[in-house]
């Protein structure tokens, strides 16, 4: 096991393209750390430059306590697990796990032994004799794994390894990838674009846009206390709610929008610094579809939103509300990145809503909500965000100064 550090590191392609952009992050020793983001964040980059695939412009890398910026990837002592399983076709399962141990000239014996562990740990041992065609995409990304475990690295590369696998599949092999985990204990950074398995594989998730740290914490944290804009948009699904609000004195702190007022609880605004001097003053405020219920089995001390439903997704488990609010969606650069890719869906949405903001309520499945019928939601308002329409920082995070997001196209 190794701890890795990438210390102000930089990674620029021919015609001035920034992959990576000082990017600082320290993975600790037996640390499951997961990168995440949207397409073309740099999160592959960061993984293929740790490996030794890719130079890096500036800065340096170090896994243990040797700097590796200048050592070819053979020589970093790290095992890779691609997304494609890049195994060899014309060998048995036992030959490709073993292959990498025989070209470093590893002794037979403990060939056997390291093999024979490995497709234990992995239940590959009826599978030993066959040949990757003959195995399910399961059973062959398993093999992949197998094949690093074998090296006994200090740290595993994994670039979205199951991402061409179904659903199912990806759910089995999520519980076989901690399990392992659990056992071994070996430094780990893995990529993916699905949160899903960010949030559940990571000890920490680091959140990437545009080449640059957004926050780096545990999936909990990341969900609970997101450090911008960006952050809030891209963790968490259903997606976090926004829209632009005043945040009001009255006869007590409140924030109102599309016609709506919610109560701002004193403790928190005594709790979120700073947050007091946006008093008469805009705020982007964001709401999660988790923090709403249905008002009928709310807790009764919950404020109350009138709403009339558009759709409903009953998911068996819980139910998801669609409702429009009378207010136009958001426009600020980091809600768009956070849904980088989606842009065609954006649009199609945007047109259903007809200007207006499409929010998403989640609901006890013991609801008897319908569409096209007036709910009253319970909103838990001490669980509410709020970020500067300017920014996009998360009003009151100690960090958020740190991640302070360029505006684009917010109305005063």
């Amino acid at each position: 096991m190794a701890q890795i550090v990438l210390d102000h590191v930089d990674k620029v392609y021919q015609g001035n393209v920034k992959a990576l952009d000082d990017l600082t992050l320290a993975v600790k020793e037996g640390e499951f750390m997961v990168l995440v983001g949207p397409s073309g964040c740099g999160k592959s980059t960061a993984l293929r430059s740790i490996a030794g695939l890719e130079e890096i412009t500036r800065g340096t890398i170090s896994i243990g306590s040797k700097v590796v910026n200048d050592l070819p990837p053979k020589d970093r002592d790290i095992a890779m697990v691609f997304q494609n399983y890049a195994l060899y076709p014309h060998m048995t399962v036992e030959e490709n796990l073993a292959f990498g141990l025989k070209l470093r000239k590893t002794p037979r014996a403990e060939i056997k032994r390291r093999v024979g562990d490995a497709a234990k740990m992995l239940g590959l041992e009826p599978y030993l004799s066959r040949k990757p065609a003959a195995l399910s995409g399961g059973q062959r990304q398993r093999v992949a794994m197998g094949r690093a475990i074998v090296r006994e690295p200090q740290a595993f590369l994994m670039d979205e390894p199951l991402s061409n696998l179904d659903a199912k599949l990806r759910v089995s092999m999520r519980a076989a990838l901690n399990q392992l985990h659990e056992r071994l204990g070996t430094t780990t950074v893995y990529v993916t674009h699905d949160q899903v398995e960010a949030m559940t594989l990571g000890n920490r998730v680091c959140v990437l846009r545009d080449g640059k740290l957004q926050q780096a914490d545990t999936p909990q944290t990341l969900f609970d206390s997101p450090v911008n804009l960006f952050v809030a948009g891209f963790i968490g699904s259903p997606a976090m709610n926004f829209a632009l609000a005043d945040l009001v004195r009255d006869d007590g702190p409140a924030v109102t929008f599309a016609g709506y007022r919610l109560r701002v609880p004193a403790s928190v605004l005594d709790a979120r610094r700073g947050l007091a001097d946006y008093l008469g003053r805009k705020v982007i405020l964001g709401i999660r579809p988790s923090d709403f219920e249905d008002g009928s089995l709310g807790d009764a001390s919950w404020a109350r939103l009138p709403v009339t439903v558009g759709v409903t997704e009953e998911l068996g488990s819980e139910i998801h509300v669609i409702f429009a609010i009378d207010a136009p969606p958001i426009e600020h650069a980091s809600i768009t990145s956070a849904a980088a890719g989606q842009e065609d869906e954006d649009e199609t949405v945007a047109a259903l809503a007809g200007g207006k903001s499409l929010w998403t309520a989640r609901v006890s499945a013991r609801s008897s909500v319908r569409p096209g019928q007036p709910l009253e939601l319970a909103v838990d308002t001490q669980r509410l965000h709020y970020f500067d329409p300017s920014s996009g920082a998360a009003i009151g995070h100690p960090l958020a100064a740190e991640a302070a997001i360029p505006r684009v196209g917010v109305p005063e």
